[in-house]
């Protein structure tokens, strides 16, 4: 399980909320559906929880899931600025930038940031300025070259990589752009797929063989966690080995992921959350990077596909899915 700087294990497991004779209420607000996230809700919950703030006794917790839909997020944090919750939690840049559009007062705790300074979000790490702190989900930009070399690792005659990405993203010029950084270290070619909606899987994937790729890297976007499921099945049919950005699509079908473990961002959100409501100000709270990412190989999908993982990197591997 992924761990940051100042993790869950250092945080009090069994605190008693202090008494504030009214309940506290949290706004929790995600790009993605209710269906493909709410187990990573569902650890933000647990995690406050664990904290003292029982939902029901003195904590309310206010949901808004987009299900995909960007143009939704200033109409369902509107929703939450008028429930005059405490604090926002916000998922994604989309989520958190239609957070801060919406309030300069309210504290929010973002927990799956990227480029979180250099997208405008937050003046500095260290310094965070403004009702804004949290988490980001990357460390920075070499995560890409670390996904691909370890595609490269396990399939060494790899030369051409089929690149998903979902170009509506707001960062998707910047990921774009150092993702094919990476694929030129590295001596690779690239073949791009954009994809804008789930409904254009079929197309997309329809065209591939045209591309002559012999290997996929599926980006971390918010559209692709949303129908990982859908999406594995999709890439499965091409039989080529896939790298993916979000460490669930592996237990979702996926051969390979290195990531973050959302679930441990959504509980190290609840301690930011936590300190907020006990008196702590955004602004002096330190944004987080994590530490660790992890390899997650999905060995049922590579004997299904006929791929052989070599030993070496099953013995690196965090988590081995039989």
């Amino acid at each position: 399980m992924a761990t940051l700087a100042g993790g869950v294990l250092g945080a009090p497991l069994a605190v008693e909320a202090q008494p504030t004779g009214r309940f506290r209420r949290i706004g929790y607000l995600t790009v993605p559906s209710r269906a493909s996230a709410q187990e990573v809700a569902d650890s933000f919950r647990l995690a406050l929880r664990g904290l003292g703030w029982i939902e029901g006794q003195n904590v309310l917790l206010d949901y808004r899931f987009a299900d995909g839909r960007v143009d939704r997020l200033p109409d369902l944090v509107a929703e939450l600025v008028r429930l005059r919750v405490d604090v926002i939690a916000a998922g994604a840049n989309a989520a958190v930038q239609a957070a801060k559009n919406a309030t300069r007062t309210i504290p929010i705790v973002m927990f799956l940031s990227v480029e979180p300074v250099g997208s405008g979000l937050v003046a500095s790490f260290a310094r965070p300025g403004g009702n804004l702190t949290g988490l980001t989900v990357v460390a920075g930009p070499e995560i890409y070259g670390k996904q691909l070399q370890l595609l490269k690792d396990a399939f060494p005659r790899v030369s051409r990589v089929a690149v998903l990405v979902d170009p509506a993203s707001p960062l998707y010029a910047h990921a774009l752009q150092e993702i094919e950084a990476a694929i030129r270290t590295l001596g690779l070619q690239r073949h791009l797929m954009t994809v804008r909606d789930s409904s254009e899987f079929t197309n997309v994937f329809a065209a591939l063989p045209n591309a002559h790729a012999d290997a996929i890297f599926v980006n971390g976007d918010s559209l692709f966690y949303q129908h990982r499921v859908l999406l594995a099945q999709f890439v499965a049919k091409t039989r080529l080995p896939a790298m993916w950005g979000v460490r669930d699509a592996a237990a979702a079908g996926g051969l390979m992921s290195y990531a973050t473990d959302l679930h441990d961002l959504a509980r190290r959100a609840a301690i930011f959350v936590d300190k907020i409501l006990r008196g702590a100000t955004p602004a002096d709270l330190p944004v987080e990077q994590p530490t660790k990412f992890d390899l997650v190989i999905n060995l049922k999908t590579a004997k299904t596909l006929g791929l052989k993982i070599p030993e070496p990197l099953l013995l690196r591997a965090d988590e081995v899915i039989q």
